[in-house]
């Protein structure tokens, strides 16, 4: 590959709002409105306050996914502990190889990359033999950290569903800002259904992928942030326990 293929072609920014760390320590508390979080990208993933779902924007829309499966609009005023956004610009675009699951294309995704040291918003949109999910639910103080919190979390699968994945590949470096690797969320084309991705199989999609060159980082100003632990021993684990479940 040569030099200029390995480089995305211009700079690009995400935005983050908070630390994967600080949600693995129970920081749930909402900090940033659901209207301004849009003001800082029309695509992206995230939670609500108290973890009270999973976050989805597409398009320019905020959706809220419920521990029952259901999707809703979230309303503006709606706060949000952590979420990465971008306004989404589809620079590499790729069909998708038909029966392939989370692990396959993940790794078919890594091969289109320039460059595996860059962020990366990605958009699969099509029909799915197969989409197994789960959805945080909504906590009480005192908050438990989110190993615990996601105990309970019941696993749905969708069968033969038409919809998008959302999410962003994240370089290792970044592991406790993000969730390094694939990180998705899913939502029908009804905009009716969806949930934290656990897996996959396609039938058929396109794969769209936006780099990222800058990170905005946006960190909470809270006594809770400020004596969060921030560095666990066990951060491998606690990851993917929390998003991949096995």
């Amino acid at each position: 590959m040569s030099e200029v293929q390995s480089l995305p072609l211009e700079r690009h920014t995400i935005f983050q709002n908070s630390l994967m760390t600080a949600l693995l320590d129970g920081i749930y508390d909402g900090e940033m409105s659901v209207s301004e979080l849009l003001s800082y990208g029309n695509f992206g993933i995230g939670t609500f306050d108290a973890l009270d779902g999973e976050m989805v924007i597409l398009d320019g829309v905020c959706y809220q996914l419920r521990g029952d499966g259901s999707a809703q609009i979230a309303e503006l005023s709606q706060r949000s502990p952590y979420a990465v956004a971008t306004n989404f610009v589809p620079r590499i675009t790729a069909h998708s190889p038909v029966g392939f699951t989370r692990d396959q294309i993940s790794k078919f995704i890594d091969q289109l990359l320039p460059s595996k040291n860059y962020m990366y918003a990605l958009r699969i949109s099509g029909t799915f033999r197969s989409v197994t999910v789960r959805t945080v639910t909504k906590q009480q103080k005192p908050y438990p950290p989110m190993l615990e919190a996601v105990e309970s979390d019941a696993e749905l699968t969708f069968h033969n569903i038409a919809g998008v994945m959302v999410g962003f590949r994240t370089p290792v470096y970044e592991k406790g800002i993000s969730v390094p690797g694939c990180h998705v969320h899913f939502i029908d084309s009804h905009h009716t259904t969806g949930g934290h991705v656990l897996d996959f199989t396609i039938d058929e999609a396109n794969i769209a992928i936006c780099p990222g060159t800058d990170l905005q980082l946006r960190l909470p100003l809270s006594q809770d942030f400020s004596n969060a632990n921030l560095d666990p021993t066990d951060l491998d684990d606690q990851l993917h326990a929390t998003e991949v479940k096995g």
